[in-house]
């Protein structure tokens, strides 16, 4: 069963606008990956070095609140009303490339399936109706 999560984007106001978020809701942060953690952090200024990459908030049953600042040094720019995405989660490799492959069919691909340094297989797009979806697939962990 594929889950769908609300993924946020933020002018630089990430952190803050995700502790008051976990003030309201409650909780404890699940995920919380800074710019300067990446493969390409050392790129940044020192501000843009302790952004958020990426955060993650549990609410509720099943529900994951996430989110990134968007930099625009990085070629991102943050315009209110769609400055979100549906992240959708699903349980295969396979069923990723099908739901990415579908809702991509007449839209825009911003960022092609394929694995990324965090671990997941993991897409970016745009559909033909103007949604914002990333597809993910979560490889099983060896414990």
């Amino acid at each position: 069963m594929a889950l769908i999560n609300p993924y946020l984007n933020f002018p630089g106001t990430t952190e803050e606008a995700f502790n008051l978020y976990k003030s309201v809701f409650g909780g404890e942060f699940v995920m919380v990956m800074r710019f300067k953690d990446t493969p390409d952090g050392e790129k940044l200024s020192e501000e843009e070095k302790n952004k958020i990459m990426h955060i993650a908030l549990p609410i509720g049953d099943g529900n994951i609140l996430m989110a990134t600042d968007s930099l625009e040094s990085m070629g991102h720019k943050t315009t209110a009303g769609t400055n979100f995405h549906l992240s959708i989660d699903v349980e295969s490799k396979e069923k990723a490339d099908k739901i990415f492959n579908g809702l991509s069919a007449g839209g825009n691909i911003e960022q092609p399936m394929q694995d990324q340094f965090w671990g997941d297989y993991f897409g970016m797009l745009t559909d033909k109706f103007g949604i914002q979806w990333m597809v993910s697939y979560t490889y099983p962990q060896n414990k």
